[in-house]
């Protein structure tokens, strides 16, 4: 019985298309990735689409189908609020992405996404070491969040490129 209830929900989850988060279909066999190969965030897509797709990433743009165009790439770190006494209490941290995508001839494939991510910070001035620690943790997680939705992007938007 057991069994049988196991073998029925993973075939109501096949049935219903659930897909694993990190599970993409990008349709080209050869991707290049417009940023430096020494950055951490190539790494991060690197490695994602290579673990998740049939996708390998070039180095030579010509030799790729598809090209991962960085048409803006900055990093803000704003205050947000500040104490009585005029100390920063808060900070916005924000990384705006433009992007588009190419293939080996320069033709648009994906007219130019825009994705930005935000994320507040408590400072501590008593607690500098701490507050930096954490600052630098948030812009990971930014960029791992960054890094999840450019793929989730290429991949829808490779579906309807098709249709």
């Amino acid at each position: 019985m057991r069994r049988l209830l196991i073998l029925l929900l993973s075939l109501s989850l096949a049935a219903c298309g659930f897909q694993l988060r990190g599970s993409y279909n990008l349709p080209w066999e050869t991707l290049y990735l417009g940023m430096p190969e020494s950055s951490e965030m190539y790494a991060q897509i690197k490695r994602s689409v290579e673990a998740s797709t049939q996708t390998r990433i070039v180095t030579d743009p010509k030799a790729a189908q598809a090209s991962l165009v960085i048409l803006r790439n900055e990093q803000a770190k704003n205050i947000l609020s500040l104490s009585g006494t005029g100390l920063v209490r808060e900070f916005q941290l924000t990384r705006t992405f433009v992007y588009r995508i190419q293939d080996a001839s320069g033709k648009e494939l994906m007219a130019p996404s825009q994705i930005i991510l935000q994320r507040e910070m408590n400072f501590d001035d008593t607690r500098i070491f701490a507050s930096e620690a954490e600052e630098i943790t948030i812009w990971r997680d930014i960029q791992t969040d960054l890094v999840q939705q450019i793929l989730r992007r290429l991949s829808a938007g490779s579906r309807t490129a098709k249709s």
